[in-house]
């Protein structure tokens, strides 16, 4: 069982990371001033305005901006900017096992599902698909605030993840299978095939989204993960939206599915809300979660957090 981090509450301090590419500092305070009058504190690591090209300062200085959140007691979540490129460079200056010791509530999408993910495997903790500081600005939907609120806030036995009205979420292949759930971004775990970072489906549910791939390459990304055996090893499938993704040679992402992954006959549900979308479903990786395909349900079977 992965550990759940202790529990977010008003007036706790959220420290503020970018491990990835740089976001521009005008973004960067408008943010922090909306997670101020949510009554939140904050604690900027030192390389959040960082800029050197792509990157936000070198690997090891974004390393350390994270363990030095993961070790200080007054943090009590940490909330990286933005995704972008070099998430995955901080991996192998990262202390897994202090960070185990030190759990906290981390959340983001993008490139950092591969840390998401990575400090799952590693720290066993559980760790959150949610938002990004990008994210807390008034236009973003308040089922997205309420997701966030859901999983770091609130601790509950079970709950269902569900979209927003109107939107469903459609079963296509029919199942009922328990496992931790895993996933993230399509192209960010592909670049981690073959690395000691790349992501364990072994007994999972595994959930997909991508965003801005015409879907010949979506494609070519999702056979590297069969070849890779990733599919095989899973026990059931989400594919969540391809935001932004462009038809190619005639096919469609829900062709794409209906020929690639339906075949696979693994459970499967489809458009689920997730990341790089409008709406963002809070997705807590490597909690034990139930995917009902026959019934058309995702629960999520433990608390997320703790009070501990």
């Amino acid at each position: 069982m992965a550990i759940p981090p202790p529990i977010l509450q008003r007036g706790d301090t959220i420290g503020i990371v970018t491990l990835g590419s740089p976001l521009a500092i005008d973004v960067i305070n408008a943010r922090l001033n909306t997670l101020r009058g949510m009554g939140f504190n904050v604690l900027l690591g030192q390389n959040v305005y960082s800029e050197d090209g792509f990157l936000a300062g070198t690997d090891q200085q974004r390393a350390a901006d994270l363990m030095n959140m993961f070790e200080n007691p007054q943090v009590k979540m940490i909330l990286p900017t933005r995704g972008g490129v070099g998430v995955a460079g901080i991996l192998p200056y990262l202390d897994y096992n202090s960070i185990q010791r030190n759990p906290k509530i981390i959340t983001g999408y993008s490139d950092i599902t591969v840390l998401l993910n990575v400090l799952y495997q590693y720290a066993n903790l559980i760790t959150f698909q949610s938002l990004l500081l990008i994210d807390f600005k008034p236009e973003t939907p308040p089922y997205n605030i309420n997701q966030f609120y859901l999983a770091t806030s609130l601790v509950t036995l079970q709950r269902q993840i569900q979209n927003p009205p109107g939107i469903p979420q459609v079963s296509k292949v029919p199942g009922n299978v328990t496992g931790p759930i895993v996933g993230g971004n399509l192209t960010s775990f592909v670049d981690t095939l073959g690395t000691p970072y790349e992501i364990d489906t072994r007994g999972t549910i595994l959930l997909l989204e991508e965003t801005h791939e015409p879907i010949n390459k979506v494609y070519r990304y999702m056979n590297h993960l069969k070849l890779s055996g990733k599919f095989a090893d899973c026990l059931g499938i989400i594919m969540g939206e391809c935001t932004g993704c462009l038809d190619a040679y005639g096919k469609s992402y829900e062709d794409l599915i209906n020929e690639f992954v339906v075949p696979l006959g693994k459970p499967l549900m489809t458009n689920l809300t997730t990341a790089h979308g409008l709406y963002k479903a809070a997705i807590p990786i490597g909690a034990r979660v139930n995917l009902n395909t026959i019934n058309n349900t995702l629960t999520i079977l433990e608390p997320t957090v703790s009070f501990i």
